[in-house]
This record gives structure tokens, sequence and C-alpha cells, in this order.
């Protein structure tokens, strides 16, 4: 037995109506709601030929409001076999969280891949970061993080050796705040983030499933414990999976 039928495709054909709203948002609206609430990730949704037949609306028209959604992230072309639909992007709440506390707290399974860890001399920017002795070595951990099989982020982080000493002796591919609270009793309690794009480079384009030049977020954040720099790191998210959300408040007293 066949799949029912979205109502897009049950609905009879019918233009759509001239007024304030330009057809192209209309017929994005209608998609939105098509691409949010009706079919899975990964369905087609109609041709740009059918949607135009439909709706009584040029080609033209359909790509408009195809590109708008794609652009936010509900779908996605691929050449040579149509538009998808696709999971929505994860609104990240900027806070101190890990990314395996962040992921659970959304239903989805976290992993953690441990591509390299070292003891080096890190460049000048984290030795400054973190405080170090010239020439002194910081942990250096580079890992890829996944929630529920698909590849998010690529993580380059540095620690201080006399905060955290044996670090690459333990395992570095669960909640690495967690280890930090529990091994080291180190509550990250505050961080400076910088947020930044880029456009991804062969190396993490391949280990995050994308094309090089894609759109990515970048983090880069320096937090502390007990009033001393702990963490120097960078992430790299998939620019199609991810938004951030920061709360504005106006300072007590400000015009």
């Amino acid at each position: 037995m066949g799949e029912e039928p979205s109502s897009l495709q049950r609905a009879p054909s019918r233009g759509l109506p001239d007024g304030p709203m330009p057809k192209h948002a209309q017929l994005r609206e209608i998609l939105r709601e098509l691409a949010s609430d009706e079919l899975p990730h990964g369905a087609a949704v109609p041709s740009e030929r059918e949607l135009a037949l439909r709706y009584g609306v040029s080609r033209l028209t359909v790509r408009e409001a195809i590109g708008q959604l794609v652009t936010e992230g509900l779908l996605v072309r691929v050449r040579g076999k149509g538009t998808f639909t696709t999971r929505p992007r994860i609104d990240w709440q900027v806070h101190l969280a890990s990314f395996t506390e962040d992921m659970r707290r959304r239903g989805m399974h976290p992993e953690t891949v441990l591509l390299d860890a070292a003891e080096v001399v890190p460049p000048p920017a984290t030795a400054e970061a973190l405080d170090l002795a010239p020439r002194q070595t910081a942990f250096w951990l580079f890992r890829l993080r996944k929630a529920d099989g698909m590849p998010m982020a690529v993580e380059r982080g540095w620690y201080h050796p006399d905060s955290v000493p044996d670090l690459l002796d333990q395992d570095l591919t669960a909640s690495l705040y967690t280890l930090l609270s529990r091994r080291y009793r180190l509550q990250l309690e505050s961080g400076t983030q910088t947020v930044l794009a880029d456009d991804a480079d062969a190396e993490t384009a391949r280990l995050l499933g994308i094309r090089p030049g894609c759109s990515l977020l970048v983090f880069r954040r320096i937090s502390t414990a007990r009033g001393r720099p702990v963490e120097d790191m960078t992430s790299w998210y998939r620019g199609d999976r991810y938004q951030v959300t920061m709360q504005l408040d106006r300072e007590p007293g400000e015009p």
C-alpha cells in the first residue's frame, strides 16, 4: 500500500490571489508548511514545473520561493535530482554548555570522534589566551562532533596542562566538560566567545560531508575555571544546520 499523498498533492490546482503579499511569498509559505509539518526529512518536493502549473505562476516565481527556503535551511537542492526537505537548523542558545549536553537536551544522540590529540607548543594567540609561559606546551584536541549520526561540527581545542594533567590518557570521545567536572573538579564558570562566518576548506568540508566553500559558523571560546583560563576552543559548525539566538537586554539607566 503506497504512502498517503501530501495535502499539496491532493489539493486541486489553483492560482494564487493578487494582493499585498507577493506571489513568491505566498508560495514560500505554502512550501514552508509542507516542509515543516507534512513531509518527512529527505522527501522530494514537487518540481518547479509542477508548482508553476498548480499555482498559476512563472517558474521564476517558484525558483525564488524555493531559493528563500533553501537559504533558511528548510530545503536543499541536489543537482540532477531535485529539491528535498532537510532537517531544521538547530537553534543554539549561547551559554556555557558542552555539545554533548546540548544535543541530549534536544533529544538527539551525541557522538564524538577523536581525530588527533597531542601535547605541543600552541600558537602565540592561544599561549596568550591561556596565560602560558614562553614555549610552554598545552594539550591539543581535534574532534568531530555528530548528532544522530550526522556530522555537525569540527572542534580544535587547547587546554592548560596545569589544570588538566594527564588529559591525553582519558577517554576523549565523551563529554569533555563532564570529564573536567568529575576528574579535575573543574566547573567552567565564565567565558568569552567570538562568532564569525567562514567558508569550509577541503579538510573541514570532507569531515562535515559538505562541499568545499559552503558556509560555516565559527565559534572561538576562551573559558575559565577558578579564575584561570582553561580552554581555548574553536568550533566550525555547519551553516545549514545551526542558527544562533542571543538575548539582548538594555543596560540599566541607558536611554
